[in-house]
């Protein structure tokens, strides 16, 4: 088996609305949508600077519902860019939610996340410096004996 390609696949209860908000949010142009003669988006294709993201509208019947609906998510959309501090701030100014202000984390990235208007969490971070596996598990191993388990 060959895997070829990856997408995020997003469900939301307002696909028009969202593909606005990545649009302005985060510089996302989009492919092409089909569209049902009642209005409602079946499938839309936004590139992020040559990587797909792919969304539809919520199908209730067929279970496919979005964070809206079901409350959470379970999941995070990773963005690696090239200021995250500049990104979640335009993000935020175009009505994302806050979760997590931009911090250094240990395994050499600047990241932090916010929630869009449609329930979905995207980390946005950037690199700071090249960090081995090995050294990475050495600093997770000092951060969990020094905070603990997370929680």
């Amino acid at each position: 088996m060959i895997i070829k390609e990856l997408f995020a696949y997003l469900r939301v209860k307002n696909a028009g609305k969202a593909i606005d908000f990545y649009k302005r949010a985060f510089g996302a142009t989009e492919k092409f949508r089909l569209t049902e003669p009642s209005g409602r988006i079946g499938h839309a294709e936004l590139d992020f600077s040559g990587v797909t993201l792919m969304l539809s509208e919520e199908y209730p019947g067929l279970g496919f519902l979005g964070p809206e609906s079901v409350g959470a998510t379970t999941v995070s959309i990773h963005l690696h860019v090239d200021d995250c501090d500049a990104i979640i701030q335009h993000a935020v100014s175009e009505g994302a939610k806050l979760v997590r202000e931009p911090s250094d984390a240990f395994y050499g990235e600047r990241s932090g996340t916010v929630r869009d208007p449609f329930g979905h969490e995207w980390m946005i971070g950037h690199s700071i410096e090249e960090v081995t596996p090995e050294e990475m598990q050495r600093r997770y191993d000092v951060l969990m004996n020094d905070k603990g388990a997370i929680v």
